[in-house]
């Protein structure tokens, strides 16, 4: 199994680099007990209250990039406390890592105050994606309410490669602006079509078309 060592000390003092040598001498040993290969030995100096941390944000693409599998704490409050913790043992375990500590001696087992916790972000996570995917059915049944025809107007429909649309349909974007949806519907839309775009990039392109319409008039008057 590969895995991650993580150390951390709660201040910069020169006097926390002992405790960060004995936590990460600590950790190494229980990778050996265990047979684990070590990818990465992780040693951060911060607050367990700071969600952005270097050392924390390595860690999790680590797991992302599936690097690693698991993560080597001395204890739980080493990946952090309060609610950063509970947000750093979320993210770890959606990326389905998981984490042994030395005070366990083995996987870390969470009391069940943690487990609750982590089992209602996760239910609210997953209403939050169903909302998300709900607005964005709304939008697309609102713009086909108002004249808006997809399999008509933008491109590459049919296309069974899931190649990602990096090109804008302003023309739509204006059409749909016009029908009066906003800008966070006609996005909700659009990316319901497979365009990666955000409410920002769609209001950002609709105002340079308008700027470039207003100066085609200014130099043709």
């Amino acid at each position: 199994m590969n895995v991650i060592i993580y150390c951390r000390v709660s201040t910069t003092k020169d006097t926390q680099e002992t405790s960060l040598a004995r936590q990460e001498e600590e950790l190494l040993h229980l990778a050996r007990m265990k047979d684990m290969n070590v990818v990465e030995v992780i040693r951060e100096k911060a607050s367990g209250y700071d969600l952005e941390r270097i050392g924390v944000l390595q860690l999790l693409e680590l797991l992302k990039q599936n690097q690693a599998e698991a993560v080597l704490i001395q204890d739980e409050t080493r990946i952090g406390r309060g609610n950063a913790k509970i947000a750093i043992l979320h993210c770890i375990l959606k990326e389905n890592g998981k984490i042994y500590t030395i005070a366990h001696n083995g996987e870390l087992q969470l009391s069940d105050s943690d487990s609750m916790v982590l089992q209602i972000v996760s239910m609210v996570e997953e209403y939050q994606r169903k909302l998300h995917n709900v607005k964005i059915k709304r939008g697309m049944q609102k713009a086909v309410q108002k004249g808006f025809r997809p399999e008509k107007n933008l491109k590459n429909q049919g296309n069974i490669n899931g190649r990602e649309r990096i090109e804008v349909p302003i023309e739509e974007i204006v059409k749909l602006r016009q029908n009066n949806l906003t800008f966070a519907e006609i996005a909700a839309t659009l990316r319901g079509f497979g365009y990666k775009i955000s409410k920002a990039t769609v209001n950002r392109r609709y105002n340079e078309y308008i700027d470039d319409i207003e100066q085609m008039d200014n130099e043709s008057s």
